[in-house]
């Protein structure tokens, strides 16, 4: 084999790799394991176990990215229909389907088999559960109805409890404190998300909230609720021991700069021309990446205040 004809074949193992990665929602996974170990490290009380923090990490890591992969392989016909996503491994044909199927089964199972030997059966079950409802509640119920949203919430907030009770062995009244801040926060970081994207999404069929409200009152309420109920959740840590007055302050500062971006969209909101005038792009963008800073500074400041 000639030089050129190795790079070719190095470039095409390497754009394979891209997109089996792809498929994993490497985003979204990193954030839910980002959070599990958060909650693994606020539950550990004496000695740290790395090796216990390892297979943590590893299983959620695969639990979550199969998850990703399967769900893209359900949703690829649909995925093809949106500008977001049309671009994905298998709308444009990167990656077959069955390629995708048997990636995501796999490593689900390696996931869930890990953490069930390794870490033990209460977080592998936890897994399994997350996997499950993710796949089979959430992602169907999106064209059925904009309640797919809360539940959707359910998976998404498991991770963090994982954390717990990898170190814990047991779901305790902490575990689900940071089941409901998880809970609490999807709720403004997706519906900002959906905003932005709603006329994606009703091209391809979802019936999502943001869909059938083009005033974007109903949504822009949403997102001021659950960034309300943020606030009291978010400091609730502290007064269970968790944390410290390190984390209360920086919780308070974050929710209360968080609520206000989200009373602002509410304000902004209830015109018939919200959409065309552009400050739906304007409000709902600065919502959602306000979201990605507030959820790792809010898990930073936690992990912080137990030093």
């Amino acid at each position: 084999m000639n030089s050129e004809a190795k790079v070719l074949e190095t470039t095409s193992i390497r754009s394979r790799a891209i997109d089996y990665i792809e498929l994993m929602k490497p985003e979204l996974t990193g954030l839910s394991t980002l959070t599990t170990l958060c909650g693994f490290y606020l539950a550990t009380n004496y000695t740290f176990n790395f090796w216990l923090f390892f297979h943590t990490a590893i299983g959620t890591l695969l639990v979550g990215g199969g998850a990703g992969a399967l769900n893209q392989y359900i949703e690829r016909s649909y995925d093809a229909l949106m500008k977001r996503t049309e671009r994905r491994p298998l709308p444009s044909g990167r990656l077959q389907p069955l390629e995708a199927l048997c990636f995501g089964i796999g490593i689900s199972i390696l996931g869930i088999v890990q953490l069930s030997l390794f870490v033990n059966m209460l977080t592998g079950f936890l897994a399994a559960l997350t996997w499950t409802t993710y796949l089979f509640l959430y992602t169907p119920l999106k064209r059925v109805t904009p309640m797919s949203t809360i539940i959707g919430g359910i998976p998404g907030a498991l991770p963090p409890m994982m954390g717990w009770t990898a170190v814990r062995g047991e779901i305790s009244p902490e575990a689900w404190i940071l089941f409901a801040i998880l809970f609490c926060w999807q709720m403004p970081h997706f519906f900002s998300l959906a905003w932005m994207y709603r006329k994606d999404y009703a091209r391809a069929g979802f019936k999502i909230l943001t869909v059938t409200d083009p005033s974007g009152i109903k949504t822009s309420k949403q997102i001021v609720w659950f960034a309300a109920a943020l606030l009291p959740v978010s400091i609730a840590p502290a007064f269970l021991g968790m944390t410290g007055s390190l984390s209360t302050v920086g919780a308070l500062i974050l929710g209360i700069g968080f609520l206000a971006l989200g009373v602002i969209l509410f304000r902004s909101s209830g015109h018939e021309d919200f959409d065309a005038i552009g400050k739906v792009n304007f409000y709902s963008r600065r919502m959602f990446f306000a979201s990605l800073i507030y959820l790792p500074a809010l898990m930073l400041m936690m992990s912080l205040g137990k030093l």
